[in-house]
This record gives structure tokens, sequence and C-alpha cells, in this order.
């Protein structure tokens, strides 16, 4: 029960937002329901995942209400006035929020987000006695009732190892399944280079970058290629056409500061620009540019696709990456499939992230790691969705073999969480496959509310 934990807290007005982030994430959970400030019941199914980027404190959080299950985002305050204080119902990024849970509630009864919905506040202290003047509260080291924590530490480590290599290749066959649907509603060059746009954009950027793929085709792209022109033509060619209809160059930027115009690279951008069709441009808002790390920064992706299309244009990033993926050896050989994707490069982004004061130095453009997560995410599912719809089935075996051997990735927010959450030994996901059914895990369970249809949570 909560109360066992906070036995003996001294609950002041100084109390630090830490704590009541704590309580959240691992008390209230005890409790099969709790009313909000507007008096409906509610009940939590999954307090979700602390949030390392910008916006609400937990994601993908479900609670059940009386409309259902409801899935989204939590923010936590000591006191409901947080709210505005922090001006959250003027930022979009907190339009996710399901509820505003505090520990004193000292405003309205409901919570305004910046798209006029409006939130309940789940006040939390009226679940917790005080009885002490000690003001340390106690924490337990994990959540205290998941049914899936409670079950694994019965289940021994190739259990638990069987499970994630199938939910891995549960999540590998799912991402084909889809990319089958969109093989059938686009080329299979398309179709291949929206889903590398889209993992060059990583979780924050994927949308807009898929969005600049269906704007931008990959054959107008191919088309700057062709011909007897030098190198630096076609990737400059490319790189206005990709920035430009994308909307980051200087002069479609409100941000931009025309003293940083220091470089006569832009200058040939914008004349390329000018000079063609500027139709259909996305806006700098569409992009989420705040706490981006400089080697992911949109920019220096584009310039990096740039390059690949450079590369391969004598039969194109499609055939290439299918007949590489027909020619590796199984053993060791998604190191070449990672190669094929590195962009190094010695021009203006070896050491520049965005325009103007926008300096580092890396002349990698898309890094082995990245090249990594695109192998393991896109590439291997492609082929595998494109042998089966091909009548290629040594193909589509191959790209399934590969991606079962293929060794761990780096680990990314949702993995860490769920190897805390489940109490996971860090040597047993020590696979590609295993990182990615962790992922599928949380993706279609966790986040889902569907812990009854859990195998790990039936098993207790």
């Amino acid at each position: 029960m909560l109360n066992k934990y906070l036995k003996g807290a001294r609950l002041t007005n100084n109390l630090p937002e830490r704590q009541i982030i704590k309580i959240w994430q691992h008390q209230l959970l005890d409790r099969t329901e709790v009313t909000t400030e507007d008096g409906e019941l509610i009940k939590i199914i999954y307090p979700g995942r602390i949030n390392d980027d910008r916006g609400a404190d937990f994601r993908d959080a479900v609670i059940a209400a009386r409309g259902g299950l409801i899935h989204g985002d939590i923010e936590v305050h000591v006191k409901s006035s947080g709210w505005q204080a922090h001006r959250h119902h003027q930022d979009p990024a907190y339009n996710r929020v399901i509820l505003h849970v505090v520990m004193w509630h000292d405003t309205g009864t409901t919570t305004n987000l910046q798209n006029g919905k409006s939130v309940p506040i789940l006040a939390i202290h009226k679940y917790i006695s005080s009885t002490s003047q000690s003001s340390n509260l106690a924490y337990p080291p994990t959540t205290l009732t998941m049914p899936c924590r409670k079950a694994i530490e019965h289940l021994t480590a190739g259990v638990i190892a069987e499970f994630l290599d199938t939910t891995g290749e549960e999540r590998f066959l799912a991402k084909a399944g889809r990319l089958q649907v969109d093989l059938a509603q686009m080329g299979a060059s398309q179709c291949l280079y929206q889903g590398i746009m889209g993992a060059l954009g990583y979780s924050r950027n994927k949308l807009p970058f898929r969005e600049l793929a269906r704007r931008l085709p990959l054959r107008t792209l191919e088309s700057m290629a062709q011909g007897k022109i030098s190198e630096a033509e076609c990737l400059a060619r490319q790189q206005a056409l990709l920035l430009g209809t994308a909307g980051l160059l200087p002069s479609q930027r409100q941000s931009w500061r025309q003293g940083n115009k220091d470089d006569t690279w832009i200058e040939r951008l914008e004349k390329l620009w000018a000079s063609g069709h500027q139709t259909g441009a996305m806006s700098e808002d569409d992009w989420h540019l705040f706490k981006v790390r400089p080697n992911n920064f949109p920019p220096r992706r584009m310039a990096a696709i740039s390059y690949l299309v450079l590369r391969y244009r004598e039969r194109g990033i499609f055939e290439e990456v299918v007949n590489l993926i027909k020619e590796v050896p199984l053993n060791q050989g998604y190191h070449r499939l990672e190669q094929g994707l590195v962009v190094t490069t010695n021009g203006y982004w070896a050491n520049r992230f965005d325009f103007g004061l926008g300096r580092i130095n890396n002349s990698t453009l898309l890094g082995s790691r990245r090249a990594a997560d695109i192998v393991v995410n896109i590439s291997l599912p492609f082929t595998f969705a494109w042998g089966k719809i091909t009548s290629q089935p040594d193909l589509a075996s191959k790209a399934l073999n590969l991606y079962c051997s293929h060794p761990r990735l780096v680990v990314n927010s949702i993995e860490r969480h769920m190897s805390k959450q489940l109490g996971l030994n860090g040597n047993l996901v020590n696979s590609a496959r295993r990182q990615q059914g962790l992922i599928h895990i949380y993706g279609t369970l966790c986040t889902q509310g569907r812990c009854n249809c859990c195998p790990i949570a039936r098993s207790s």
C-alpha cells in the first residue's frame, strides 16, 4: 500500500516535484480507483515512461475513465497552479496530456491545454497520510504492482529470452506487413526512400522527414544526379531541393539573422531554389529543432541523403540495398550493410549542423550507429516484404535471418524503460531482435493497457 512507503513523511509545501513524480511512477498503482477534482473515478492502467524530451513528464500513459481507455501524457506539479506558472497552457507540446497530477490543488477543477481542450486534475495528497516530522520519503526500487514485474521474477532466463526473440520477430513481421501495403501503393524505390527518410528523423522528426519524402519524391532527387554534371553541382541541386522543400533554407526561416550570411554555399543553394519550382514547401514550424543533438539536426541528415543518392546514382538506392542483402554472408554480413549507408564528407557540412552559427567538428553525416538502426528497422523488413510480393522466398528468408543474427543496437529510451520495468539483466537483451522485442511489448501491450493479454503477466 502507498502509506507503507510514505509512512513518516511530512507533506509540506516545499515538497520537491521529483518526489511526486516517484509517487506517480511507483505507488498509485496500488489503488484500484482514484477520484479527480471534478469527481470522476479513474483507474491508472499504465503510468507511462519518463519523458527525456520536451513536453510532459510521462509519455504513453493509459488511464481508464467513464468513456473507456485514454492514452496520452501525464504532467506532474506540486500544485495545480504550476501549469500556468510554467506556461504549459500556451505550449502545444503539452496537448497530449490526459491527466494533471499534483500534490495539492489550488486552481480550477480542470487544466486547460493550448488547443482549447481541458483535462482533469488528480490531487494525490488525499491518498497519503502524514504522521511524522520526517521529510524524507522512502520509495521502493521498482513499480509495485506491475503484473509483468511480479511474474518475470519466477521465469528462467531461457524462457524470457525465447519470449523476447518471439516478440522481436513479431515486430519485424508487422513492419514488413505495413511495407507490403506501401509497396502496393507506390514504387519500390520510393517506398524504401520514405522509410530511410523517416529513420533519419528519429522519433522527433520522423513524420516531417516522411512528409518531405512525399513532397520531394526520390525520382526528382535522382534526376538531379543524371547527366554530365560534377558531384559538387549534383549535391548543390539536391540540397537546394531538400532544404527548400523542407522550408529550412535561411530565407524561409523567421529565426534567421541576415548577419549570419557568411558563406557562398548558402547563396548557391538560395539561387538554385529561387530558379526552380518553389511550390509545396514545408514550414520551419513543421520541424522539431529544440534540444536536437547537432549530429542529428535535420539539415545534416538532408545533406546525408543527397550523398547517398549521388553514391548510388548508377543503379539507384533500391537496387544497391537489395542486391547487397542478396550478396552479403549471414555471418558478419550486417557490417557491410551498415557501411553501405555510412556517409562522411569534407564539404560544407563537415563542420556545421545548421547554417550560419551552427558549428560542429564531425565529418560523419550518417554514422554506423544510425546506419545499423536503418538496416534493422528499414532495409531488412523492406527486403523481406519485397521478397514476399515478388515471389523470392530465398530473399525474404535471407533478410529475416540477417535480422535475427544482428547484434544489439545502441540502447534507446524505450528499451531502457522496459528493461527497468521488467528488471532484466542487460546481458539478456544481447541482440537487435530482443531489443526490438522489448519495443514491441511496450508499443502493443503496455501503452495499450493490455496487461491481461501479455504472456508474461499471465504466467503469474
